[in-house]
């Protein structure tokens, strides 16, 4: 469910017409609806409530602080991957205890930042990982809390590039080597082990291979616990997926049922990490119709947004769909919609069929409040765009579209050039 609809024939976040954003902010921009992200938000965290659960919202689908405030304020946590996050969670008023740091690529740094602020605990991915997180917390006197993100090698069914529980994938450590990464852990002097990670994938759409992992994480715990290992902390990730074009998701309160009867008097808090199921769908990118083209073989819609503002259709082939802002019988075409940028793969839609649009007009790219923004570049030094908050009947800029100017921040010529 999403606050996005047409009334009067003009398509509305919530109570604000799109068109009266764009003639405010200019195109493209990323458009989000506050109560479409509080009900979906609420919706998967109640879904847990018979159990002690922590949900701790994955940043890198979209780390914009007003999105990642809303989620605190809600009782969220954050799931991060990089000091970045870490800056941006603490900066939204995030409280550490409810911070757990992910990825397989900490340098000391950040290790370093994670265990002054004081986060719950870091998801470790490798036995060289231990070993630094040890020798960090030992050097400025802290002790690092631990969980080990086990590799279940289980297909989730989803596109490849966002698969992460496979043996070939390079997140977390093979089941069948975890428990020696935890007793490698425990005599490490400066770790305390909490917990246990794992996160299949992104974008699924079926509930069996969660279930199929945390049968095998269960049987895990239950030998370590046999070692006197405790485990307090169980985190199953993220990964719910969204309807993007056909797909057919498992809603949160099934999913939520399918997980607590596996897990039932286990003993543990339970850790998720939702992001795309979220966010995904409570925003959309607007851009502005500039050039109808056609040739012999094609007919090509070219508008104002390319790959560096969405890149999912050019990297994961992904679908979104593509409305015009303005509702009216029109005639159906069959077109490639391309954006701006000088690369064969800017695109939005390949031979997409669609309502025939015309220069000047805006179109709506549906459910990209999920890495949208996040993936976003300055590619072809193109200024990312504005982010804009609407809730009810009032709209707010939660970060203002970039200049020029700001494409050269930071930049120096050197005096022998001068």
């Amino acid at each position: 469910m999403h606050f996005f609809e047409y009334q009067d024939h003009q398509l509305h976040c919530e109570g604000v017409p799109v068109e009266a954003i764009a003639e405010k902010v200019g195109t493209p921009f990323y458009l989000y609806s506050y109560h479409t992200l509080v009900r979906h938000f609420t919706v998967f965290d109640k879904a847990f409530d018979g159990i002690p659960h922590l949900v701790c919202y994955s940043a890198k689908a979209n780390s914009n602080l007003a999105l990642l405030r809303l989620f605190v304020n809600l009782g969220g946590g954050v799931d991060i991957v990089s000091g970045g996050e870490l800056y941006r969670a603490l900066q939204a008023g995030a409280d550490p205890q409810k911070i757990v740091f992910s990825g397989v690529g900490k340098r000391p740094d950040e290790i370093e930042y994670g265990l002054r602020a004081g986060i719950l605990m870091f998801n470790v991915e490798s036995s060289q990982e231990l070993q630094a997180l040890d020798e960090v917390a030992g050097r400025i006197g802290k002790k690092a809390s631990i969980s080990i993100r086990v590799n279940p090698d289980i297909d989730p069914k989803t596109h490849p590039y966002i698969s992460t529980g496979l043996k070939q994938n390079k997140f977390g450590i093979d089941i069948l080597r975890a428990p020696m990464a935890y007793r490698m852990a425990t005599q490490l002097p400066n770790l305390k082990i909490v917990g246990i990670d794992c996160h299949i994938g992104s974008q699924l759409i079926e509930v069996e291979p969660v279930i199929e992992a945390l049968r095998k994480l269960k049987r895990l715990v239950e030998d370590l616990r046999k070692e006197g290992i405790e485990i307090r902390y169980l985190d199953l990730g993220g990964g719910l997926g969204i309807t993007y074009e056909d797909e057919e998701p498992p809603h949160p309160t099934d999913y939520a049922a399918s997980i607590l009867e596996e897990i039932k008097g286990f003993g543990c808090t339970l850790i998720l990490e939702p992001g795309r199921v979220i966010v995904g769908n409570a925003g959309i990118l607007v851009s502005k119709v500039l050039y109808m083209k056609e040739n012999e073989e094609k007919q090509f819609v070219i508008v104002d947004a390319g790959m560096n503002d969405l890149v999912r259709p050019s990297y994961y082939g992904s679908y979104h769909q593509i409305l015009p802002v303005k509702e009216e019988a029109r005639e159906e075409i069959v077109a490639d919609v391309v954006g701006p940028i000088c690369e064969s793969s800017d695109f939005l839609a390949k031979g997409r069929r669609m309502p025939k649009v015309k220069p000047g007009e805006l179109i709506a790219v549906m459910s990209a409040g999920a890495y949208g923004f996040s993936m976003s570049t300055n590619y072809n030094s193109r200024p990312r765009v504005a982010e804009v908050m609407v809730r009810d009947d009032q709209m707010y800029v939660i970060r203002r579209r970039e200049g020029y100017e700001d494409l050269i921040r930071g930049e120096e010529i050197p005096e022998f050039l001068l």
